[in-house]
């Protein structure tokens, strides 16, 4: 296969300096506010942007120093394939969130709902639409289990 080579459109900036204390999803900690800051050539692209409630940030796990085909997610000590979870010891160590858009000032955009680190960079951004993004039905696999009746398991940060 041909070799794939990506490049930062910008960078994230958050106040998580480690992984420690970080939530294992954004919507566990929606108070935080954290902004992206695209290159200059890219800050058109975010026009239209603020007409959406929510957006997909897609980035890379810089600070990722391993790669595994089996991991322990945060929310349990068993093992898993790297594909059943979100950890980002992963091949090419790309992750994504959903977030919260607050509002846009020029080249930066500033959201809620964070679970990236500081300085992570930032490879994509994509409108998040319910008509397209949102399924019925789904089932999550061994995730199911912490998420009985509607509760929220006491693991939703990284220790």
């Amino acid at each position: 296969m041909k070799q794939i080579i990506m490049r930062p459109i910008g960078i994230i900036h958050s106040h998580y300096q480690e992984a420690r204390n970080i939530p294992i999803q954004g919507t566990f900690d929606n108070g935080v506010e954290a902004w992206l800051e695209l290159k200059k050539e890219y800050a058109a692209g975010l026009k239209d942007l603020d007409g959406f409630s929510h957006a997909i940030i897609i980035y890379y796990f810089h600070r990722s120093p391993r790669e595994e085909t089996i991991d322990r997610p945060y929310l349990e000590e068993q093992k898993h394939g790297i594909f059943a979870i979100r950890s980002p010891h992963r091949p090419n160590h790309i992750g994504f969130s959903v977030i919260k858009i607050k509002r846009i000032e020029r080249n930066r955009l500033y959201f809620t709902e964070v679970d990236v680190l500081d300085g992570t960079p930032l490879l994509d951004i994509k409108p998040y639409v319910s008509y397209f993004d949102s399924r019925e039905n789904v089932i999550s696999g061994w995730v199911e289990r912490h998420f009985r009746n509607g509760e929220i398991p006491d693991k939703t940060v990284i220790p």
